[in-house]
């Protein structure tokens, strides 16, 4: 079982440094493409959050492929012709299917990879708000409240109809 937790423990360890990675170049092709006037800040607005979410998926394909090496190196499944990347790909998600199956050294390798996958995905989610509001921020195409008429957004305390 310890052996599970280190292997699972050091597989997440380097998907985690893969999405700092990411978070860094999707962050700069956000601020490098964001930044620029446009005439069609919407469509604009778009394209940024469409290469973002592509970055971002790139960054969880490999992360899943990751885990999906570790699969065949420590033979998680007795069935040697099984889609060892399927496999991956249905423990980081959180699908969990049930047609393949780990062998019982390893039953703890799947929960290790969805935790790893659910955690990444929360990240993956935080970038991608992050990217947005920034972009929308920077375009103009945000607007805020005046915060000093305050007692207008509360219920019970604003102007009369």
């Amino acid at each position: 079982m310890l052996l599970q937790f280190l292997v699972g423990a050091l597989v997440s360890v380097i998907n985690i440094g893969i999405h700092a990675l990411v978070t860094i170049v999707a962050i700069w092709i956000a601020r490098s493409a964001g930044l620029r006037k446009t005439e069609r800040p919407r469509l604009h607005l778009m394209g940024v959050m469409m290469a973002t979410a592509a970055v971002l998926m790139v960054a969880h394909t490999l992360e899943t492929a990751v885990w999906a090496w570790t699969y065949d190196i420590v033979q998680v499944t007795a069935a040697p012709d099984s889609d060892l990347l399927y496999f991956a790909f249905v423990n980081y998600t959180t699908l969990g299917y049930g047609d393949i199956t780990p062998v019982p050294a390893w039953r703890l390798i799947g929960p290790m990879t969805a935790m790893n996958g659910v955690l990444l995905f929360g990240w993956s989610a935080a970038i991608l708000f992050e990217v947005l509001r920034k972009t929308l921020d920077y375009l103009g195409l945000t607007d805020a409240p005046d915060l000093s008429r305050e007692s207008e957004f509360i219920p019970g305390k604003g102007p009369s109809p």
